[in-house]
């Protein structure tokens, strides 16, 4: 069973090497975070509870448009194909109603290392300039709050749960060959692993992000 750790080291120190040998690209962006399926709206079906002593109404938990930002470096390995490392973060604020019970004030916040395969079709990798297509996975360390206070400070009740998300998307780097470009990017993030909520997990993260930035 250890040979094949063995086995993948040089493979992962001639990656490594690899990635070293070239130009990378550096690029910062502030990203709207859209929640898409049950992230963006869910029903809870009705339910005794035995500390109130009756029967809580359904619950509807809503989360808005948040706001984040992503740090990337990509490594172009030849014209048409580059890897890129991204570190991301961003946080959503949500309620949770039912009638006849007072509104929970939710957030949801997240940070999300992960790496990506960048397409070039126009084979522009090297400058990172023009049309490239993206997926990658994604390592999502995630907290959800709850609280009856302020949303800001009054956070009574929290969960962190780790996951893997995949991402899918389509950008654009707008400028010449040299210097700082512009970047738009739009993706598509899902959770994995980790979203049973028979079993007690949170709702899979799902969102739409459209970021803009620059690299360069």
């Amino acid at each position: 069973m250890r040979r094949t750790p063995l086995l993948l080291l040089p493979l992962l120190l001639a990656s490594g090497a690899t990635l070293g040998a070239q130009s990378p690209h550096f690029g910062f962006s502030l990203n709207l975070i859209s929640p898409t399926g049950d992230f963006s709206s869910k029903t809870y079906p009705a339910y005794f509870s035995p500390s109130a002593g009756y029967v809580i109404a359904p619950q509807k938990e809503t989360y808005d448009v948040g706001l984040g930002g992503s740090f990337t470096v990509s490594f172009p390995m030849d014209r048409n194909l580059a890897i890129r490392l991204n570190l991301s973060g961003s946080g959503e604020n949500g309620t949770n109603r039912a009638a006849g019970e007072a509104t929970i004030n939710l957030r949801h916040s997240q940070f999300n290392v992960g790496g990506d395969l960048q397409i070039f079709p126009q084979g522009t990798a090297f400058r990172h300039r023009g049309l490239y297509l993206l997926a990658g996975l994604s390592a999502d360390f995630e907290q959800f709050d709850r609280s009856f206070g302020d949303p800001l400070y009054d956070y009574t009740d929290t969960t962190r749960k780790s996951r893997m998300g995949g991402t899918i998307g389509v950008g654009h780097s707008f400028g010449y060959d040299a210097g700082m470009r512009f970047t738009l990017e739009a993706s598509y993030h899902k959770t994995l692993t980790g979203h049973d909520v028979d079993a007690g997990d949170p709702p899979s993260t799902d969102f739409l992000k459209v970021g803009f930035g620059f690299v360069f």
